[in-house]
């Protein structure tokens, strides 16, 4: 009996089969095992995906929503008169040309320093970055942060805070803030500690917490003021349009500084982190398409199941004139399609916790009392989650991949099953 290849009759036994019970000679209990494995796997690999996705989209953006490209900087030197020197002296006409190499949109000059916070009887280490106003405001996460209390607007007035540094130390918009930094006046009796109260103007929480809890930005003139950098700065914060090809720049921006400044990017203060997590996202991919492929062995016992109960069916059907491809199609037709249909049962469950994952880990939150999702440690304030088409078709490939390949096997036995030894004790 010569017939097209998947034609309907075949699509019909293939059914019947799915849906036989046990005395019927069916294994609808493992069909659904099966299924409910496929599911249940695919789910988790496109919510894995989907987290390792966000997680590094969220902390890419954040570093570079927050923190210069490229840093300019003068490691010490001795000059003529036998100082050591760290800074610039004419810093404008060097942001100048930095900011002219092709590809920079901002070069920022500013004045960095580590000082006690204090207000309240409490008490917090800091980073003081001293930037322009005009400078500030081309900072993405600074300019537009996820919450803010104040306006950017009045920062010549005062100092703008992390969120973190404000709970820490109990301080709202208008409070004093008193920063203390050892390295203050130059007395007959040595350096006395530089103490200064500083007005709230803006306080800003850009979602990572080691920046929320640590960051301190003051107008560039008090800055140079109040660590003794009168007339000179520290380094160049520069921001560039590419920056994930942030090393293409530093040539141009090494010939716009001088033989005695250095380069430091994004990638450099960042690079053991992005290597970590490249290695985590292929052992996790690994891990999970073993997961996968674990999950639709399933359907092999099935179908292994399936083709001895039917042994009779199938020697019927051969006598009546069915090609062995014919048997083997409608075996493979009904693994297959539990591969698919809990391919796509998984994708739809997968696809709905990652647009829904915010109220679910606040409800498991809840439900635990708290301390699920713990900023402190991870660094992000919320559950990073990002559902990108072409993770959802990888994993939509490999579970089908997966799923046609081992139905192959059993489904060749049943061709292979010689209709005589079928009906021989029938």
């Amino acid at each position: 009996m010569s017939a097209k290849p998947f034609s309907r009759f075949e699509w019909m036994i293939a059914w019947r089969y799915l849906r036989a019970r046990r005395s019927e000679g069916g294994v609808s209990v493992m069909t659904w095992i099966s299924l409910i494995g496929i599911m249940l796997a695919v789910f988790a690999l496109i919510a894995v995906l989907a987290v390792r996705t966000g997680f590094r989209t969220d902390l890419t953006a954040t570093i570079l929503g927050a923190n210069a490209h490229v840093s300019v900087y003068r490691p010490p030197y001795e000059n003529d008169d036998g100082q050591i020197v760290r800074t610039f002296a004419e810093y404008e006409a060097m942001s100048e040309r930095l900011a002219a190499v092709d590809g920079v949109l901002r070069a920022a000059p500013i004045v960095k320093g580590q000082v006690m916070a204090t207000a309240n009887n409490r008490n917090a280490g800091v980073q003081v970055f001293g930037e322009m106003l005009a400078d500030l405001q081309t900072l993405p996460l600074l300019a537009d942060p996820e919450m803010r209390i104040g306006k950017l607007d009045n920062f010549n007035d005062g100092v703008a805070i992390g969120s973190g540094i404000a709970r820490t130390l109990g301080l709202s918009l208008g409070d004093k803030i008193t920063l203390i930094s050892p390295d203050g006046l130059q007395t007959p009796f040595g350096t006395s500690p530089r103490i200064n109260a500083y007005d709230v103007v803006y306080i800003f929480s850009v979602g990572r917490y080691d920046i929320d809890s640590t960051r301190v930005y003051m107008p560039l003139s008090e800055a140079q003021v109040y660590f003794n950098r009168e007339g000179v700065v520290d380094e160049f914060e520069i921001l560039v349009e590419k920056p994930d090809e942030v090393e293409s720049y530093a040539r141009e921006l090494q010939a716009a500084a001088d033989e005695r400044s250095a380069i430091w990017t994004w990638r450099d203060s960042n690079g053991g982190w992005l290597r970590a997590l490249k290695m985590e996202d292929n052992v996790m991919f690994i891990l999970m398409s073993v997961l996968v492929l674990i999950a639709s062995m399933n359907i092999i016992s099935g179908l292994i199941m399936l083709v001895k109960n039917k042994g009779k069916d199938i020697g019927i059907l051969r006598t009546m004139g069915l090609s062995q491809g014919s048997i083997m199609r409608v075996f493979f037709i009904c693994g297959a399609s539990v591969g698919v249909i809990g391919t796509i049962a998984g994708v739809v469950l997968g696809c709905l916790f990652v647009i829904y994952i915010d109220p679910i880990f606040d409800f498991v939150n809840y439900v635990s009392g708290g301390g699920v999702w713990d900023p402190s440690t991870r660094l992000l304030t919320n559950f990073p989650a990002e559902l990108r088409m072409m993770d959802v078709v990888k994993a939509t490939a490999l579970s089908l991949s997966l799923s046609f390949i081992v139905t192959i096997f059993p489904a060749r036995r049943a061709a292979k099953l010689n209709p005589v030894e079928a009906l021989r004790y029938e």
